[in-house]
């Protein structure tokens, strides 16, 4: 379902922007539930209306991907490791947009020394931050019906999945393309695992690592570089490469 296809979604992705800019964010945190009812409605309405089949069929020339990566405070949803903060990028083809998304999560539970260390984030820091439930429907509106795409994906998908059934009982059904599938097609003798050797090998300075908005950008750039390069081996839509990669 390309953007513009069903007024109906558009009228309510518009109608929760709005309301996100008229309300106080301060009223989710007094644990009211003044936006609950409207937060599960928001959910529910997008995971029926996604038709992720449809995205495989898109041109690669003309997909809007949101290039996304999360901080988190460990890699076990499922004993308690939580999200701390989420960054994405929108890119449209092979262009990465300026269109940008990027907030801290607080978990209501201490964040453990050594990832404060690794990503810069203290307990302090998420204190005035939007509880999960918020910071989700906003990732959500900022990515709309749009295809995801993360580096090594299987992490944010976990999360995601534990996520959206904590908070709101509801699936999480939008794909998650990983970008190792199209460094399988384009790079097929190289073992690079990192984001750090994929951008040194491309040329790209890895700054601001760690972070969730700069690992974002960095990946939306290798994404965008190789999205090009699959074209040129003649991958049309993302079904092509799927296919390609599985006769390899």
């Amino acid at each position: 379902m390309k953007k513009g296809e069903n007024v109906g979604v558009e009228s309510f992705f518009q109608y929760m922007r709005d309301l996100y800019g008229k309300m106080n964010s301060n009223v989710f945190n007094q644990g009211t539930g003044v936006l609950n009812s409207q937060q599960h409605a928001f959910m529910r309405q997008l995971q029926k209306e996604l038709k992720i089949e449809i995205a495989s069929q898109l041109a690669l020339k003309d997909i809007e991907t949101v290039v996304f990566d999360i901080e988190t405070t460990g890699f076990f949803p499922d004993k308690g490791d939580q999200i701390i903060s989420i960054g994405a990028v929108k890119v449209k083809g092979c262009t990465v947009t300026e269109e940008e998304f990027y907030t801290l999560v607080n978990t209501n539970g201490p964040i453990p020394e050594e990832i404060s260390l690794l990503t810069g984030i203290r307990n302090e820091d998420t204190k005035e931050a939007p509880l999960l439930s918020e910071a989700l429907v906003k990732f959500f509106a900022f990515a709309e019906n749009d295809t995801l795409v993360a580096h090594h994906s299987s992490h944010e998908k976990n999360f995601m999945q534990s996520a959206c059934w904590k908070q709101f009982k509801t699936p999480f059904k939008h794909r998650v393309v990983d970008t190792a599938f199209l460094f399988k097609i384009v790079e097929p003798n190289k073992t690079i695992v990192s984001l750090e050797d994929w951008c040194s090998l491309n040329g790209i300075p890895a700054n601001n690592r760690h972070h969730a908005l700069g690992d974002a950008r960095l990946t939306a750039q290798l994404w965008s570089r190789y999205l090009k390069k699959a074209q040129d081996l003649g991958c049309v839509t993302l079904q092509d490469i799927y296919e390609m990669l599985a006769r390899r």
